[in-house]
């Protein structure tokens, strides 16, 4: 009968360092994947949403919060978020024009493949 191998011969190092790859490339994809998405959880609920947002380059774009019954624009960038302005009457942002988010697409994908919605 043969021994068992050493886990620390080079086929044990070898399988351990591509194992470790993997979950690490596995980690640097989701990620991507999130961000690709722009996938936030809490988003818009409560009594502070986001309405829509610009984004300028980038790293920086334009942001219509909704606080309470008023809307703030504000800048994100690099440096920071900036406030830009509070508005006096209160844009009124069109739905269909917007792009639709991950949840959005992943539930119109479910629908029209006969997946539970």
């Amino acid at each position: 009968m043969q021994p068992p191998a050493s886990p620390l011969s080079i086929g044990g190092i070898f399988q351990v360092t591509l194992s470790l790859a993997l979950v690490v490339a596995l980690i640097f994809a989701v990620s991507w994947l999130l961000r690709r998405f722009k996938v936030a959880p809490g988003r818009g609920r409560g009594d502070i949403g986001i309405l829509d947002e610009f984004a300028v380059t980038p790293r920086e774009r334009i942001v219509l919060l909704r606080v309470g019954d008023a809307q703030v624009l504000i800048g994100i960038g690099a440096g920071g978020i900036v406030g830009l302005a509070p508005l006096a009457t209160p844009i009124a942002v069109n739905a269909a024009h917007r792009e639709p988010n991950f949840a959005d697409r992943l539930r119109d994908l479910l629908g029209r493949h006969g997946g539970p919605a």
